[in-house]
């Protein structure tokens, strides 16, 4: 186990939410019915929706209401809390595992 490790395991989980966020700005261009909110003010409130929804707080204040942005929302949160899941399993089970001979 090394710090290395876990920065990378935290890189992704970033890198998924990134990666998100801009799926939902580009379903917003081609069909802003989308979603319904005010409070959609830029690329920087589409970061803030897709780590919300990966971490299923869900304040509330953007709310998919098109069945694409839907599916797109569930999938991501599942996407976020079975990374979550399995990471930290991975990382316990390398912890615990005894050192490998060589």
């Amino acid at each position: 186990m090394t710090p290395q490790r876990i920065m990378g395991a935290v890189a992704v989980y970033l890198l998924l939410g990134l990666s998100w966020a801009q799926a939902y700005e580009l379903l917003y261009l081609l069909d802003p019915a989308a979603f319904t909110t005010s409070a959609i003010t830029g690329p920087g409130s589409w970061t803030y929706f897709s780590f919300v929804t990966m971490t299923t707080v869900g304040y509330g204040d953007i709310s998919p209401a098109s069945p694409l942005a839907r599916s797109l929302a569930i999938s991501e949160s599942l996407t976020g809390q079975l990374y979550l899941a399995v990471m930290l399993a991975r990382l316990v089970a390398l912890q615990i595992a005894p050192p490998a001979r060589d």
